[in-house]
């Protein structure tokens, strides 16, 4: 969790927005926000040795913009129906 800590510490001092969550039952993520990027920051507690104990994607906009028209859209992405 030194890397965690160490990430998160460097992110206050750098005065980035992000927020904490849990998703997987081994990693805690962390959203950082910056202009025009979303980034998903993955840091595992299961066992500091693993390779792949730090998992990162990164989101990206095109800087385009929708109007509400878009919100159906939303709602067919995401129904079952």
């Amino acid at each position: 969790m030194d890397k965690l800590n160490d990430f998160l510490n460097e992110l206050d001092e750098r005065k980035i927005h992000y927020k904490l969550s849990k998703h997987c039952c081994d990693y805690i993520m962390v959203e950082v926000f910056a202009p025009g990027e979303r980034w998903e920051v993955e840091f595992s507690g299961a066992n500091a040795s693993i390779s792949n104990d730090i998992r990162i994607e990164k989101f990206k906009s095109t800087g385009e913009i929708f109007g509400e028209a878009e919100i159906a859209t939303l709602f067919e992405l995401n129904s079952d129906f």
